[in-house]
């Protein structure tokens, strides 16, 4: 399936997947330091970003998206990348390591090991979230330049939102909004499960400061995955803009 990507770098291919609702760009703060070492993939799926939606018909799961990802890998000539996603992307990264189609894969507080309530609460704070980007107006641009607008704004997704640039954030607000695939995928939550023992290295870890998918959520995914969960200190559920270093010496560490 030909997917709306951005490409960097030379060395071991490394593909990188967003969450629910974000695009290829929530990679940025990391991408020039991993394309330092690695050929760098990032890319939108279905339904996101600029991406073509999934074909008529074809259900928004996880596991539908991680179909259309290995046909990306088959249209870009890619074989056995490794592959690293955060939340939505992190589980499907995951899903494809069960499936024996990647050489590693690391997950960023991945989604699928959640209990009923805290489900119910991701889901309602994401519904809230997409709701009120939906139709961006110039006072809410506005209110985004200032570093407490930013904090009301993202503090739920970032440990840090004063490092989110107020032009990031709203990139990103236009991304949710527009996000066709982003209703029906967030309703298949409700039957997501841990997926199948990989069949390929993963690494997963944590942030510390996750209000989305709080922490104590890495309980559950050390147990599937039989090691330990890397936590990603003063970091929250998108660790990439909180700590770009650290986050980027966790791939690079998981994709060797």
């Amino acid at each position: 399936m030909e997917l709306a990507f951005e490409r960097r770098g030379t060395g071991p291919p490394l593909v990188l997947l967003h969450g629910i609702g974000h695009h290829w760009q929530a990679w940025l703060p990391v991408l020039d330091r991993l394309a330092a070492e690695r050929d760098v993939i990032a890319v939108d799926f279905p339904g996101f970003g600029i991406s073509p939606p999934l074909p008529p018909g074809t259900p928004y799961t996880a596991e539908s998206l991680a179909d259309a990802i290995e046909s990306f890998f088959d249209v870009l000539g890619l074989r056995d990348p490794h592959v690293a996603g955060s939340s939505l992307g992190g589980y499907v990264a995951l899903e494809l390591a069960s499936r024996g189609v990647v050489r590693s894969a690391t997950a960023l507080s991945p989604a699928g090991f959640w209990n009923r309530s805290e489900l119910m609460y991701a889901r309602a704070v994401l519904r809230a979230g997409r709701a009120s980007v939906r139709h961006l107006s110039p006072q809410r641009a506005a209110f985004v330049e200032d570093p407490l607008g930013r904090l009301l704004c993202a503090g739920v997704l970032v440990a840090h939102p004063r490092r989110v640039s107020p032009e990031a954030l709203l990139a990103g607000f236009q991304a949710l909004g527009d996000a066709s695939g982003f209703d029906e995928t967030l309703a298949s939550f409700a039957g997501l499960m841990p997926p199948a023992p990989p069949k390929a290295p993963v690494t997963i870890a944590w942030g510390e400061r996750d209000r989305l998918l709080p922490r104590r959520q890495a309980i559950r995914a050390a147990r599937w995955s039989g090691q330990r969960v890397k936590l990603l200190k003063g970091c929250g559920h998108l660790p990439m803009t909180d700590d770009p270093e650290l986050v980027a010496s966790v791939l690079l560490e998981g994709s060797r």
